[in-house]
């Protein structure tokens, strides 16, 4: 076979199934269209009915096979019939998440909750499902969990419940990956830095110097001097999920412009 038909058939992602969490916008709607371009069925899931419904006939009309499943991935039971809903799938994509901006010293145990919940327990929940079904019918499979910087070094701002319950997802995709080796599954998380949502930029929009001063102390923590965008992501989970990456497992992959690999004392050229 040449070479170049080689390195095709590693990204095809044909005759497989990827189910996304949280994937009705952003990173897991961009995430959605990739790997439905590369040949995957998708099921998309998120909690927000109506904007599912749309992300679900967006993608349809650029001609890829999708299905939407509405729930709360942070509930048990909601996970047990979203599971069943989806049917066998060979590729987890857990991207469900929110943001949490309240100072530690204000912060409610309601809120703490909230944002471990969604961020943490559902990848949890997700996973056991999914793999579960793998494991009982020896079937191989992918996880991926959106995680983020924020998970390996403190951001401050009032995001330390979203920090923990991310370097929490970090540190349970190392213990799935090796749980779950054996059984062919594959576990890795991908740490993006500030990526330009629409989630993102009521951080950076406020009107004002205050939102101009947030958004350049960002792009100096980032030495390509850029915000990620969800294609960035997306293109990452890509590589991830496909048979490109057959030896990859238990990984933590930045896709943060250099963000983590700069010292707070350096200074990008």
């Amino acid at each position: 076979m040449p070479i170049a038909a080689s390195i095709s058939r590693l990204f095809d992602l044909s005759g497989r199934t990827a189910l996304i969490t949280g994937g009705a916008a952003g990173i897991g709607l961009a995430t959605a269209r990739h790997l439905g371009l590369a040949g995957a069925g998708i099921v998309l899931n998120d909690l927000r009915e109506p904007v599912l419904a749309e992300a679900v006939g967006t993608l349809a009309a650029e001609g890829i096979a999708v299905r939407g499943v509405a729930g709360d991935v942070s509930d048990e039971a909601a996970v047990a019939r979203i599971a069943a809903e989806a049917g066998p799938v060979d590729i987890l994509i857990n991207n469900a998440g929110v943001g949490c901006h309240i100072p530690p010293e204000t912060l409610t145990l309601e809120e703490w909750n909230r944002t471990v919940a969604i961020n943490l327990t559902s990848a949890f929940l997700m996973s056991r499902a999914v793999a579960g079904a793998w494991i009982a019918d020896g079937r191989r499979g992918v996880i991926v969990n959106t995680s983020s910087i924020a998970g390996a070094s403190a951001l401050g701002r009032g995001n330390m419940a979203f920090s923990v319950a991310k370097a929490g997802m970090n540190q349970m995709t190392r213990e799935l990956a090796v749980e779950w080796a054996g059984a062919g599954i594959r576990v890795n998380a991908i740490l993006p830095c500030q990526v330009s949502t629409p989630g993102f930029a009521h951080l950076v929009e406020t009107p004002g110097p205050e939102g101009k001063a947030l958004l350049e102390r960002m792009l100096r923590g980032i030495p390509v001097r850029r915000l990620a965008v969800a294609e960035d992501v997306a293109a990452a989970m890509h590589f991830l999920v496909s048979d490109a990456s057959s030896m990859i497992t238990g990984v933590l992959l930045p896709v943060d412009g250099g963000n983590l690999a700069l010292n707070p004392g350096g200074t990008p050229r």
